[in-house]
């Protein structure tokens, strides 16, 4: 009964908020990352709440005066706007209380490697990367750039701001683009790919790294990046050994800042890691979102001659290819979030 679930969510709620501001929860810096991140999951289902509260005791004062006062127009017409109201809010509180995914307030971690196609996967790689980052910037996030290899079509950067996991999420996969690269003399058509992992970012809650488990080796960088790049050892590499990842980071001068990107990568693979071990049903598995980036092993298909852009896990196909590598990518979202939540509810 609805009824009953609004009681839960507003004991529910209202603990929260007295935890919330518990010096003792406050000192506990685990268990306040925990109580803030489920209050902030669970405050839209409260304000629901609180409106289905209000127009519950509207039904039940405009019956009250109904029974007492006869069969009065107004009085209908205003126990017919509350019953609505309430009908519609049923809706929206069941489905704000789907269970969510827990990394979705997360800041995350983007890693785009070509794929399939040679030259031209590493060139939809760094399309890949420019369109991402448009998108990021439409949504108001901050972005910031871990790695940016050009040449090798390898692109690392990070996105944060309140929900960014639960947006970026539904971009991890292998894209494919069909075109004809500028180096085909013939226009022959050709069929490249890239993968895109999309990691939530560990915070010091999350995922404790003991620097006994790592190795770590330094040495010079190599491509553009300034004069002192081919004369200092500022180029990182970070070996988690019972792991076996490895993260290296040369696009700094400085092999502290380098050192500092490594480690968010490497703590946000090692989340990712647990979260596969413990909760292989909710994690976003790097190896499943990526696949081999063989052509077959595609989320999304950009068709460049016929300007037609398909997603291929709700079907939607939509034109406009210049605005879509623009950031325009909110319709695309919108369907795969929709999909999400009517899976959810009927599993709920």
């Amino acid at each position: 009964m609805i009824e009953d679930l609004v009681n839960q969510i507003e004991q529910r709620f209202s603990q929260l908020s007295r935890e919330i501001v518990d010096p003792e929860v406050i000192g506990d810096r685990r268990r306040y990352a925990e109580v803030g991140r489920a209050y902030r999951q669970l405050e839209p289902a409260a304000r629901l709440a609180e409106q289905w509260r209000r127009a519950a005791d509207d039904a039940a004062g405009a019956r009250e005066l109904i029974a007492e006062d006869g069969d009065d127009p107004e009085l209908r017409e205003m126990l017919a706007s509350a019953e609505q109201q309430l009908s519609e809010l049923d809706e929206e509180i069941r489905l704000a209380m789907v269970e969510r995914d827990p990394n979705d307030d997360k800041n995350v971690i983007v890693e785009i490697r070509p794929g399939t196609g040679g030259d031209e996967a590493g060139l939809f790689a760094g399309d890949l990367f420019r369109m991402l980052v448009r998108y990021a910037e439409r949504r108001g996030f901050a972005t910031e750039v871990l790695e940016a290899d050009e040449d090798g079509g390898h692109f690392t950067f990070a996105v944060k701001g309140d929900g960014a996991y639960s947006v970026f999420k539904f971009e991890g996969g292998t894209h494919r683009v069909q075109r004809v690269p500028e180096t085909e003399s013939q226009g022959r058509i050709h069929t490249s790919t890239a993968t895109v992992a999309v990691l939530p970012e560990a915070e010091d809650v999350d995922v404790h790294v003991d620097p006994n488990d790592l190795q770590v080796d330094v040495y010079r960088s190599s491509g553009p990046g300034g004069q002192s790049v081919n004369t200092t050892d500022s180029a990182v590499r970070i070996t988690h050994r019972p792991s076996g990842i490895v993260v290296a980071m040369q696009d700094e001068k400085s092999q502290l800042q380098n050192r500092e990107k490594a480690m968010r990568v490497l703590r946000a693979r090692l989340y990712e890691q647990e979260l596969e071990r413990q909760q292989a049903e909710l994690a976003a598995d790097r190896r499943a979102q990526v696949g081999t980036g063989e052509r077959a092993e595609k989320i999304r298909t950009y068709n460049f001659p016929q300007d037609r852009i398909t997603d291929h896990r709700v079907k939607v196909t939509t034109h406009g290819i210049e605005s879509v590598l623009a950031g325009d990518l909110e319709q695309f979202t919108a369907a795969l979030q929709a999909d999400e939540k009517r899976r959810a509810l009927e599993v709920a």
